[in-house]
């Protein structure tokens, strides 16, 4: 039995699952169903490094794979663990090493906001984890931030995000309000901005922030397109490259989000004295519908010109 089984995740022949209220994480054969526990031990949360069953975790919640390791956001202890998939020996790979609620270092809990490298940095209640395969990407809920992880070093820095409503922007510029669910398409970041009933887009290499769907601020139902749309806390969140799929707590049901009809308006009422056949906006992304509204007007700016749109 699972015990409020939190993430999954596939690498082509088993599946892994946070079983966090077990305090393990599970594997599951997909041809067989047969379902091991790979670490942690049943029932007992706490704080240990080791190998299968003599590791300890305190309510594990997301799960991400390299197809080598599984990387674990380990919410309450508030860092980052890695299990070696092979081996089912765990590291804490980012993040105070340290029980929960207890003092660390003499001086700082376990909790905290810092950047840094391996055990000298600090997470607040980190959920969702995704990676591009050179580093991981994880919702920092109660600092409301994005933060990246080199795999290779354990760096840890803050990709974007800073707390409070719903605002776009590039860097710690950008607000977010306890993200949780986070995937990715090896170019963009989707976050589920939970308490802002909001699917945001994090450009990777810019740390560009924007809203793709949902109203900021406003939670309820409604299918539409972009910010038409609306959310009630959606948590979890995958891709499948063409679509996004969100989990919709609130609604109790599951949103799709073609990444395709991802549309931004443009309102270009200034653009003024144009007198070619063609203009160059630019900015533009690939990924994103644009809708623009055409008029031609006199000099003076008050009635279409004859033959021309309107």
């Amino acid at each position: 039995s699972f015990n409020f089984p939190q993430s999954i995740i596939i690498d082509g022949t088993n599946l892994y699952v946070a079983d966090s209220d077990n305090s393990i994480i599970r594997k599951i054969v997909i041809s067989s169903g047969v379902v091991t526990t790979l670490a942690g031990a049943a029932g007992i949360k706490g704080y240990k490094d080791g190998t299968g069953t003599a590791a300890r975790f305190r309510s594990p919640q997301g799960i991400t794979t390299d197809e080598t390791n599984l990387y674990v956001t380990d919410h309450d202890n508030n860092n980052i663990r890695k299990i070696v998939i092979s081996s089912g020996v765990v590291t804490t790979l980012a993040g105070a090493a340290a029980a929960y609620g207890v003092k660390w270092n003499g001086a700082a809990t376990s909790s905290g906001y810092l950047e840094g490298t391996g055990l000298s940095a600090r997470f607040n209640k980190p959920v969702g984890i995704t990676t591009d395969r050179t580093n991981l990407y994880v919702t920092d809920m109660d600092n409301h931030c994005i933060r990246k992880i080199v795999i290779s070093s354990g760096e840890v820095t803050t990709l974007a995000g800073s707390r409070g409503a719903a605002v776009d922007g590039t860097g710690t510029s950008a607000k977010f309000y306890y993200p949780s669910g986070i995937t990715t398409d090896w170019t963009n970041l989707y976050v589920v901005d939970r308490v802002n009933y909001i699917i945001r887009k994090v450009v990777i290499s810019s740390a560009e922030v924007t809203t793709i769907a949902g109203t900021a601020g406003t939670r309820g139902y409604q299918n539409g397109i972009g910010t038409s749309a609306k959310f009630e806390e959606p948590y979890g969140i995958t891709n499948d490259g063409t679509n996004l799929y969100v989990a919709d707590s609130g609604n109790h049901d599951i949103r799709k989000i073609s990444k395709a009809t991802q549309s931004r308006f443009i309102l270009a009422n200034s653009i003024k004295g144009i007198n070619s056949t063609s203009y160059t906006f630019t900015g533009l992304d690939n990924e994103t519908t644009y809708f623009f509204k055409i008029s031609s007007v006199n000099s003076s700016g008050t009635s279409p010109l004859s033959g021309e749109v309107s």
